[in-house]
C-alpha cells in the first residue's frame, strides 16, 4: 500500500461499524415553497402562444387555474376560445411543455374544461390593449 493510501486510512480496520443511513430516517432536502413556482410557471404560459391570436394564453384568459403540490407537480385547468378550435389537441400539450421546463416542477397534468365558458372579458388588458379592444 503506498503512503496516500495509508495517510487516508484505507486499509484500516475500523473498531466500530460505520453507521449506514436507513430508509427509515430522514434527510434534510431543502424544500421549495410551491408558491415559489407560481411565478415561472406563469412565465412560462406566457411564452405559449395561440397560432391564430397573436397573444400568449395566459394573458388570453384561456389559463384558469394552476395548482401546485408541495412536491412540484402541477395541474392546471385551461380552456379554449372556441370548442372547435383548431388547435385543440394541441395546446394542453404545448402548455404541458412550457410548464414542464421550469425548475422544480414534477409530473404536469394539463385538463381542457370548457365551465365557465371563455370570453373576451377573460383577458388581460395589456391583451386587450394589443387587439385593440381598449
Amino acid at each position: 500500500m503506498n503512503r496516500l493510501a495509508r495517510f487516508a486510512g484505507f486499509g484500516r480496520r475500523s473498531e466500530e461499524p460505520e453507521e449506514t443511513p436507513t430508509l427509515d430516517e430522514d434527510i434534510d432536502v431543502e424544500r421549495m415553497d410551491p408558491e415559489e413556482l407560481r411565478e415561472p410557471i406563469i412565465a412560462a404560459l406566457r411564452t405559449v402562444h395561440d397560432p391564430e391570436i397573436p397573444i400568449n394564453l395566459y394573458d388570453l384568459g384561456l389559463i384558469y387555474d394552476i395548482e401546485i403540490a408541495a412536491h412540484g407537480d402541477v395541474h392546471i385547468n385551461m380552456t379554449l376560445t372556441a370548442p372547435a378550435c383548431p388547435v385543440a389537441g394541441l395546446m394542453p400539450v404545448m402548455v404541458r411543455d412550457a410548464v414542464a421546463r421550469v425548475e422544480g416542477v414534477g409530473t404536469v397534468d394539463v385538463a381542457l374544461v370548457w365551465e365557465p365558458p371563455w370570453t373576451p372579458a377573460n383577458m388581460s388588458d395589456e391583451a386587450r390593449l394589443h387587439l385593440g379592444l381598449m
